[in-house]
């Protein structure tokens, strides 16, 4: 295996020897050409620099593989001599023949010069034979280390650590007629058979850290030639995703690169030229969408006229509590839709129920109840309102699960149906009603803090009450949507 190594070793040298020579002839070549160079050229060098680093990291891996095949000899040698004892040793230890033992361990010990120890215990961990004579009739504590492998016929190998190099102790168990005599502890110590592979693995590493410094030469000569062309791209990049692009891009060579940086002048001068007029188009157009949900709200609030206004209220009370717990500009704007859809399933609920001048009876309640449902599919009609279904669908779920339509608890609610649900119930019980006049703030307040941890999020109830009382100290109105 050493005389392998050696060889390979003489190849890598002689590979370098002739990189080296070609890396001469390209840098001069790169230089003399760079301007009119083509990218394929220059991305031919890379990938020369590429190559070289990858073959230094398969010297590496080609080490370490090395350095695993021959621990793992050493560790079956081992193995080998120590079964070989155990195997002999049976009759021996029944025969309480304890020269015949210490002849098997002097044989093996002599033999190999890098096992430090040879010995044969008791089950008790008592030593009957041991290389080291004054270690006879010790007891032997259980090896502490690094368990390195366990065999099913009982072989354990640990990894100790020594002052003098890592040790692998391994144990084999002595087993005759099935009946357990004994172990065999064999120490292998692996740093003398490793020399000569150090050796060889230093001197690939040697080799191909030459390889790695010129490649890191060549490519920060390489670098030079790209990375700005590159960087100035990116940073147009950046400015365009941003909307700040101003003057256009420095064109740094005729090249690929070049006609690339060229194409994307004038593509971002054309952009810029869309995004205003597209900016202007959104605006318009979100402008226009909030509106149509406005009045589709005031539709279905208009049915009844005791509700009138409702969904606008409810949407004002959901935003103060949303601007409270820190939701960002873009929640408060889907919760603010969100409110003014939650009842849009009122619409398939019959005159003769959503304005019935007494109380519900029990069918009729239940048929009341399924406008959290109706709304959800009429939502579900548009795929661009979908992420307004689950506010729709469960701002009538209660905390603790009794609510509807499916009993949801805590915070499988979602936020927005959280919120909403305490705003729509405020709302609902400070409004006139044709069988009950509306209570007053305080009451329904009252009502709201009672109902927390049952009907209501107690966090959310605690931000409510809080921003009601303040506005109360302050003397400031809650605002209250106009009607539309």
């Amino acid at each position: 295996m050493i005389a392998n190594l050696r060889s390979f070793a003489l190849k890598t040298i002689s590979y370098l020897h002739a990189l080296l020579k070609f890396f001469q002839a390209a840098l001069l070549l790169m230089t003399q050409r760079y301007r009119s160079a083509t990218l394929r050229f220059k991305i031919a060098f890379f990938v020369v620099i590429l190559l070289t680093s990858t073959s230094f990291i398969l010297s590496i891996i080609t080490v370490q593989i090395m350095n695993n095949y021959i621990l793992n000899e050493i560790i079956k040698r081992g193995e080998s001599v120590g079964k070989s004892i155990s195997a002999a040793a049976g009759y021996s230890l029944l025969s309480r023949d304890l020269l015949g033992l210490d002849n098997l361990v002097f044989k093996a010990k002599s033999s190999n010069s890098d096992m430090p120890y040879v010995a044969i215990i008791d089950p008790d961990m008592k030593t009957l034979v041991h290389s080291n004579e004054p270690m006879i009739g010790e007891t032997i504590p259980v090896a502490q280390g690094r368990l390195y492998r366990e065999a099913a016929d009982g072989t354990i190998v640990k990894e100790l650590p020594n002052p003098s190099g890592t040790i692998f102790e391994i144990l084999c168990p002595i087993v005759f007629m099935k009946k357990s005599l004994g172990s065999v502890i064999i120490g292998m110590n692996r740093s003398v058979l490793l020399e000569a592979q150090r050796k060889v693995g230093n001197m690939i590493l040697i080799v191909f850290g030459i390889i790695v410094i010129l490649g890191i030469f060549a490519s920060s000569l390489l670098a030079s030639f790209l990375i700005k062309p590159i960087k100035e791209l990116s940073a147009g990049v950046e400015e365009l995703k941003h909307g700040t692009a101003k003057d256009p891009l420095r064109i740094y060579s005729q090249d690929e690169l070049g006609r690339l940086t060229r194409n994307f002048n004038e593509m971002s001068a054309l952009i810029a030229d869309q995004r205003g007029k597209l900016a202007k188009y959104t605006r318009d157009l979100e402008e226009a969408y909030v509106s149509i949900v406005k009045v589709v709200a005031a539709a279905i609030d208009a049915r009844d006229s005791y509700t009138h206004g409702h969904s606008a209220r409810v949407a004002q009370l959901s935003l103060l509590i949303g601007k409270q717990i820190g939701l960002s500009e873009v929640e408060l704007g889907d919760l603010e839709v969100a409110c003014l859809f939650h009842d849009v399933g009122k619409i398939k609920t019959p005159d003769s129920i959503l304005l019935k001048p007494g109380r519900l009876n029990q069918a009729e309640y239940q048929e009341m109840m399924q406008h959290a449902q109706y709304g959800a599919v009429i939502l579900s009609w548009a795929p661009s309102l979908a992420k307004y279904i689950p506010s729709t669908r469960h701002h009538h779920e209660w905390h603790n699960g009794k609510g509807y339509p499916d009993g949801l608890i805590g915070n499988d609610i979602p936020l927005f149906a959280a919120i909403i649900s305490i705003a729509d119930a405020f709302d609902a019980m400070t409004s006139d009603r044709p069988y009950r006049k509306g209570r007053f703030e305080e009451e329904a307040l009252r009502e709201i803090a009672r109902m927390s941890g049952t009907q209501f999020r107690p966090y959310l109830v605690g931000v409510f009450l809080e921003l009601m009382e303040k506005n109360r100290v302050q003397d400031t109105p809650i605002p209250v949507a106009e009607a539309v």
